[in-house]
């Protein structure tokens, strides 16, 4: 029930007026899981966090809501005396980039691959959602961005930060520690869940097929996985999820083939044998078969 609450602020947390923001976050409280190495896993209201500490200073994986900061401050202290030194944005939407004002401010550097620094600064429109997004500060913006992938040599382990195409956005990134051999997937995994896909913002069902792909190639038997949204996860969870899109994508591809209207593909409930599983949270089975269709329907690249 905890995850699917966490799923259901984050769609509310699209749709709700900057009013609520403290009443709304006033009860949540800032998870730590040990995760391996030095790694840790952050969780409360939005994206999960990864953290690496080390004598380098703090190493942070997308940093949740404004309101949130002080929270998540106060547990990094508790993790390392070090101070917070660089946030990675996995991808431009707020539930993931909402501290950067804040922890930008403090000092820490914020990267991003450059569609999010350019998706950041620009008023944005979630079609999925109908929800207006305004352009974040200067301060929240990344002020380093890379266009393929970048490397860390941090706190004892190498840190590859690699974008992979349009996936759940067009500014995707994993972030794979290699040497505690850990991989942050941002929103290309909701673990548990049918995946959001913001097609408004570049992303496309195959090109998160794709990116599933790569981030599998990526690990390991006993690698530990981060799901942008979702308990920590492996490697056997997420293939099975990414055969599950992989044989969705094939049906509804086929009631398209068929000449069916996306009405019609919704009504056929092409999902239906997974929804006991993926269909409990915010993205429900008939609204994902919509985005989906959508999605089908524009190409890969998500373009008319």
């Amino acid at each position: 029930m905890k995850q699917l609450a966490g799923f259901a602020a984050l769609a509310v947390s699209l749709l709700c007026a900057p009013i609520f923001a403290e009443d709304r976050f006033a009860k949540v409280e800032i998870s730590s899981i040990p995760v391996a190495g030095n790694v840790h896993m952050l969780t409360g209201a939005g994206g999960n966090i990864a953290v690496l500490v080390g004598r380098d200073g703090t190493f942070m994986v997308d940093d949740q809501y404004a309101p949130l900061t002080a929270k998540i401050q106060k547990v990094l202290a508790g993790l390392a005396e070090q101070p917070l030194r660089f946030v990675i944005n996995t991808h431009w939407h707020g539930d993931h980039t909402g501290g950067n004002e804040n922890l930008g401010s403090s000092g820490a550097l914020i990267v991003a691959h450059e569609n999010v620094r350019k998706r950041l600064s620009t008023e944005q429109f979630i079609e999925a959602f109908k929800n207006k997004v305004m352009p974040s500060p200067p301060a929240a913006l990344p002020v380093i961005t890379f266009t393929d992938a970048t490397t860390f040599h941090w706190n004892g382990d190498r840190v590859r930060v690699q974008h992979v195409g349009p996936a759940h956005t067009d500014g995707d990134s994993i972030v794979y520690f290699t040497e505690a051999d850990v991989l942050h997937m941002g929103d290309i995994y909701f673990n548990g869940t049918y995946p959001f896909i913001d097609l408004s913002s570049g992303g496309s069902v195959d090109g998160m097929i794709e990116a599933m792909d790569m981030a599998l190639a990526m690990t390991g038997e006993k690698t530990k996985i981060i799901p942008g949204h979702g308990p920590l996860s492996d490697p056997a969870e997420l293939k099975q999820q990414r055969d599950m899109l992989v044989k969705l994508r094939g049906r509804i591809q086929k009631l398209i083939d068929t000449g069916k209207s996306r009405e019609q593909v919704i009504a056929a409930r092409p999902t239906l044998e997974f929804d006991a599983q993926y269909g409990q949270g915010f993205m429900t089975p008939d609204n994902w078969t919509g985005i989906v269709y959508d999605s089908l329907k524009r190409g890969k690249s998500g373009e008319s």
